[in-house]
């Protein structure tokens, strides 16, 4: 079974360290992305969602579990999936660089299927998801006077 990657882009008027600080706060997914409910499963071993901290995600029926993986300030988020989805060694890195005023967002993913033959068929699917996700994030940093950290 080979690898499997992903890529999407995007593009926010907002800063760095505000698209950051989103990718940061679990409890704001639900609010630009397609994720239905946000949950602080553990913290890590700094407190929060800090690196280490695992956090569930619910979309529809589906829930899965990530771990904090790499955490470097304004420049990248990194996830890793520990269940919930039929792939192994997902990782997902998010990636941020100041550009023309604004942020670009470069959110990439690989992994592999647990089921033969099923690789493309999620690639393509979480492809889709996933340009969902950044596209709501672009949009969502982009309107300061709308945002609020849901409790």
């Amino acid at each position: 079974m080979g690898e499997q990657m992903i890529s999407a882009r995007s593009w926010t008027a907002a800063r760095p360290a505000e698209v950051y600080e989103l990718l940061r706060s679990g409890a704001t997914w639900p609010v630009w992305s397609p994720i239905g409910s946000f949950e602080l499963e553990r913290e890590g071993p700094d407190g929060g969602e800090s690196l280490g901290a695992v956090r569930e995600f619910r979309t529809g029926r589906a829930t899965s579990r990530e771990e904090i993986v790499e955490l470097r300030p304004d420049r990248r988020f990194s996830y890793a999936l520990l269940s919930g989805l039929p792939m192994r060694g997902y990782r997902a890195d998010v990636d941020l660089e100041a550009r023309d005023g604004g942020t670009a967002i470069h959110w990439h993913s690989s992994f592999h299927a647990k089921v033969p033959g099923t690789g493309g068929m999620l690639r393509r699917f979480l492809g889709k998801f996933l340009q969902r996700c950044v596209d709501g994030l672009a949009a969502y940093a982009s309107e300061p006077s709308e945002r609020s950290t849901p409790a």
